[in-house]
């Protein structure tokens, strides 16, 4: 039997959108790591009387994007 080129073309195009929506979250985890990593920090500036620790939590945030961009890379 041979497969139907029909449902051929609908698992790439769901496979493409799949994919699309996978990529897509990464234009929302950057910000969101980064956002988080910065209020953390601050609330320990606030907590701790510092006025460094918010740029560590910036930093955090971003390793935290690039840590879950390659657990995404790596997935596929």
């Amino acid at each position: 039997m041979s497969a139907d080129p029909e449902n051929r073309d609908s698992s790439r195009k769901e496979n493409f959108w799949v994919q699309a929506a996978r990529y897509s979250q990464l234009a929302f985890i950057f910000p969101a790591a980064v956002v988080v990593g910065w209020l953390v920090g601050a609330a320990l500036d606030r907590w701790l009387h510092q006025t460094w620790l918010y740029l560590l939590g910036i930093l955090l945030g971003i390793v935290a994007g690039f840590v879950e961009l390659f657990r995404l890379v790596l997935r596929e």
